[in-house]
């Protein structure tokens, strides 16, 4: 495969995505702190190269589901940070009107379907997603996120078995952050190389290094055009880690300072934002001024959020499925 050469543009966008996604994760954390967020919350910061890398790579109309961590992926789709900040707030103008919070977000207009706080239960939900684009004969790939937790779930075989007999347009990503919850890869199995679990299904698959956005770009853009070219889905193990803790409530002793700080040394925010220096592509008082206005961007997020009102009950009875749902894949 030769080697991609990436524009200016793309490493500008790449920073100042990851750059949103990293301190909206600092405010949610303090705003957690205050009881402004309340239940479960669990934060992205460290595996921001995931999406960024994933979002540079998909086109328009491509479909995105996952976990319930889940806000990095909500901001890489476009959702605005009002509307996710508002969701964690449990507020009405956030994107799931207040009723998903933290692990549920929603947009069917940024073709993002969650958010999902079952174990694995998005993994054949993703497979229905491509199903349903493969039915209606669209051009559209679906990326169907996961945790290294979620692939000792039976429904992964089942999906993966079936994603490969009717050649499904979707891509599966495995987001193996070394910890599932408090227990390490190397506790739960003899398979440490996640990704060899779709080859008992023939299915193509990489382990890719989940901290670099030129891997993960690269990745995707090749399984997303497999899929696109009717030949079916691929596993990718994307290699990252959370310098947080699994949620708000995990104080993460289960590893070392040592790990953390090794995995900090390469931060990927901090990778690109020196390719970007070196490169001259921006100097360090642009770099700052975006910063800021990233920073004023989250700050007036959760100010929003706290003016934005609580549902009312009867939104109870809304959005419920019924012959009007409103949000049925067209």
């Amino acid at each position: 495969m030769a080697k991609v050469k990436y524009t200016k543009e793309t490493y500008i966008d790449w920073y100042r995505l990851m750059l949103l996604i990293r301190r909206f994760e600092e405010k949610s954390a303090q705003m957690y702190g205050q009881n402004k967020i309340r239940g479960f919350c669990h934060l992205y910061i460290g595996q921001e190269a995931v999406v960024a890398g994933m979002v540079s790579a998909k086109k328009d109309g491509d479909k995105v589901i996952t976990a319930y961590r889940d806000h990095g992926h909500a901001l890489a789709m476009g959702i605005p940070a009002n509307a996710v900040m508002a969701e964690l707030f449990g507020r009405i103008d956030g994107c799931s009107k207040g009723k998903g919070g933290s692990m549920h977000m929603f947009s069917k207009e940024h073709h993002f379907y969650g958010g999902h706080g079952i174990v694995g239960g998005q993994i054949p939900l993703g497979a229905g997603i491509a199903l349903a684009e493969q039915y209606k004969g669209h051009d559209g790939v679906v990326f169907c996120y996961m945790g290294d937790g979620a692939v000792r779930q039976g429904a992964l075989h089942e999906t993966f078995n079936m994603a490969m007999v009717w050649n499904l347009p979707v891509v599966f990503i495995c987001e193996n952050n070394n910890y599932a919850m408090g227990t390490s890869v190397e506790r739960t199995t003899n398979m440490l190389d996640i990704y060899k679990m779709a080859l008992g299904y023939d299915m193509p698959s990489e382990q890719v290094n989940g901290m670099s956005c030129e891997a993960v770009h690269e990745s995707m853009t090749k399984a997303a055009k497999r899929a696109r070219d009717g030949k079916g889905p691929t596993f990718v193990e994307l290699k990252t880690y959370r310098y947080r803790g699994h949620s708000m409530s995990d104080p993460a002793k289960y590893r070392t300072k040592e790990e953390v700080a090794e995995y900090k040394s390469i931060d990927p925010i901090e990778v690109v934002k020196a390719t970007i220096l070196k490169n001259k592509y921006m100097n360090q008082k642009q770099l700052d001024v975006m910063e800021e206005e990233v920073e004023k961007e989250v700050a007036d997020s959760a100010d929003f959020a706290d003016k934005s009102p609580f549902p009312n009950v009867e939104e109870l009875y809304n959005d419920v499925y019924e012959s009007d749902y409103p949000f049925i894949v067209e």
